[in-house]
């Protein structure tokens, strides 16, 4: 018997009870088919963000922008508009400049290998075996926070500093021929219900690193700006008022120099372009 065929079945069983089966990024197209542009909106989504938040988000972005294309001619402005509300707006922007990539260099159509993909903005290698696996059930191999937790539980329970580099084998004997997609998603569920059930076991990991706190910190401001500015732009004077933090002014320029918002005198407003 295969070594991993226990741990295999246990994933398998608990995906058909009690799978997430009607994610909307899980249905596919009437062909069967599953569109890697909607697929690549969701993962970049889904990055450190829960599900329940994500499902409306992904719906009414998908609503606005139904193809690569709508993305790449927005302004960011309008991106980030239809972001907020999600956190991490640098995510957005990296959305919107690999739209711009791919409408550029690749006529429109994600490129399928990984190297590829990873030279688009925003894209990591894990990101893109994700794409891979969801949009074209290709087996390749990936790690994300949950599928790190399923296999530290299962194969090194007790130990610390575990790298992926020790996950990545077990990971790749255990993939299924023609099943990525199932797989993962299976993965992923099962890696959820550890994390509600039995704690998170990814802290064993190597790469573990404790997520600072949201309130109060700089990533707080940069939202409270960027939430202000999607409503309206606003005078120096009424973002002080309803900002009240020392470090407002040194969050503005670099919103200003990472190319978020735009400055005019004393009005700041979202980068229309």
């Amino acid at each position: 018997m295969k070594p991993t065929a226990s741990f295999e079945q246990t994933i398998w069983d608990y995906y058909a009870a009690s799978g997430r089966h009607d994610l909307p990024w899980r249905l596919p197209r009437p062909d069967g088919t599953f569109d890697p542009y909607h697929i690549t909106v969701s993962e970049i989504m889904l990055q450190q963000t829960q599900v329940g938040r994500v499902i409306p988000k992904y719906e009414a972005f998908l609503t606005a922008f139904p193809a690569i294309q709508d993305v790449a001619s927005a302004p960011l402005a309008e991106v980030l508009t239809l972001w907020s509300g999600l956190g991490y707006n640098r995510r957005a922007k990296f959305l919107w400049q690999m739209a711009g990539a791919v409408v550029t260099n690749h006529g429109g159509e994600l490129p399928r290998g990984r190297a590829e993909l990873v030279s688009l903005p925003g894209i990591g290698p894990n990101t893109a075996g994700a794409m891979m696996a969801y949009a074209y059930n290709e087996p390749v191999t990936f790690i994300e926070t949950n599928i790190r937790s399923v296999f530290i539980h299962h194969f090194f329970t007790g130990q610390e500093k575990v790298s992926d580099a020790e996950l990545l084998p077990i990971i790749e004997e255990t993939l299924p021929a023609g099943r990525a997609r199932e797989w993962y998603w299976a993965l992923m569920d099962y890696g959820t219900h550890l994390k509600q059930t039995v704690g998170n076991a990814s802290r064993a990991s190597s790469t573990y690193a404790k997520q600072s706190t949201f309130k109060g910190s700089r990533r707080q401001i940069r939202g409270h700006i960027l939430r202000l500015l999607t409503d309206s732009p606003q005078m120096l004077a009424d973002l002080i008022l309803a900002i009240s933090d020392e470090r407002l002014l040194a969050v503005l320029e670099d919103l200003v120099q990472e190319g978020f918002i735009e400055q005019d005198g004393l009005v700041y407003h979202l980068r229309m372009l």
